[in-house]
């Protein structure tokens, strides 16, 4: 009977142990995610590609030889495989909205009520404006690095089997945040062709 008191309380100082081990793990792991002071740079990294949704207000510039085009959009990622982009203006396109679900794209235009819808839609697939492009590049090709800049983390893809004028993306992070700062498309000649200003973001990581 005695020796059977000692085995309980044995196991059930073992028992406590494991369960303030998992305890203290559990809480180490969740500062290790949440980005702070503390925060590595790969840390950062890591969250920016593992993010599973985001939405964010942008600011486009589209550069050509001849001018310069503006746009300020609405972004939506849901993932999978999920991309809404509405645009805000200019006014002459305002409420236009662009909604890819895989290969499947429907295009919606609020003002006039108009809704299309295409199956199967490949040329789709390559949306450069979009953060979840970037990084499903940055995944899937060798050609890539990241540095730190100042107060910023600075992710660049080379795409060298892209045409001429999506050859390198490079995503700025803030430092202090993990949220984008903007981003530079660039063509084979390195000059910036789309210049993306990301404002009020809002990420959910799965690193978060």
């Amino acid at each position: 009977m005695k020796n059977k008191k000692i085995f309980l309380i044995i196991l059930l100082i073992i028992v406590l142990l494991i369960s303030i081990f998992l305890i203290i793990f559990n809480k180490n792991g969740a500062k290790n995610l949440k980005i702070g002071n503390n925060t590595t740079s790969q840390e950062i990294v890591d969250y920016i590609l593992n993010i599973s949704s985001y939405e964010a207000k942008i600011d486009v510039e589209i550069i050509s030889n001849k001018n310069r085009n503006k746009y300020i959009l609405k972004q939506q990622y849901i993932k999978p495989n999920t991309n809404i982009q509405e645009v805000i203006e200019p006014s002459n396109i305002e409420g236009v909205k662009i909604i890819k679900n895989g290969e499947n794209l429907k295009l919606e235009n609020t003002k006039l009520n108009l809704t299309t819808f295409f199956e199967n839609y490949k040329c789709v697939a390559e949306n450069n404006l979009d953060l979840s492009s970037f990084i499903k590049d940055y995944k899937e090709n060798e050609n890539v690095n990241w540095e730190e800049e100042n107060n910023a983390i600075v992710m660049k893809v080379d795409l060298s089997n892209s045409n001429r004028y999506n050859k390198t993306k490079v995503l700025f992070v803030d430092k202090n945040t993990g949220d984008p700062i903007k981003m530079e498309i660039k063509d084979a000649s390195k000059n910036v062709i789309i210049y993306i200003l990301y404002n009020e973001v809002k990420l959910n990581s799965a690193n978060k």
